[in-house]
């Protein structure tokens, strides 16, 4: 359950002018499936009113995709690091790593705006 996994199919609308997929996208892409994969978590935790924010974002970019292009886009949570929560969101194209970003997420409280600390060990009661 750590592990969230979705198909995507490359289509014109996720493209530049130069016909391969926009950067930006990327970015939507990466938040869409943080927010997916929080949604099938937050029951399972303490956690589950407070949303995540996302701080700091890298992205390394190995291979353009087209139209056509079939993906699968991978994303996981790693050790947090003090407050903030990084997570993995991987793309690979016929089983190749072709884009790599990782994120770093605070959590905080809806109705304070207040950042929460997560304990360190917070995924160990999600395996």
């Amino acid at each position: 359950m750590l592990v969230h996994e979705k198909e995507i199919i490359i289509t014109e609308e996720f493209t530049d002018d130069n016909r391969h997929v926009n950067n930006v996208q990327y970015v939507h892409w990466v938040e869409m499936m943080a927010t997916e994969h929080w949604d099938l978590l937050k029951q399972k935790t303490k956690y589950a009113k407070n949303i995540w924010f996302l701080v700091d974002h890298h992205i390394q970019y190995k291979q353009q995709l087209y139209p056509g292009d079939k993906i699968l886009v991978r994303t996981y949570p790693q050790i947090p690091e003090g407050i903030r929560q990084p997570r993995k969101v991987e793309f690979y194209k016929d089983d190749a790593l072709v884009v790599d970003s990782r994120t770093k997420w605070i959590m905080i409280h809806p109705e304070t705006g207040k950042i929460i600390r997560i304990e360190r060990d917070w995924l160990d009661f999600l395996k």
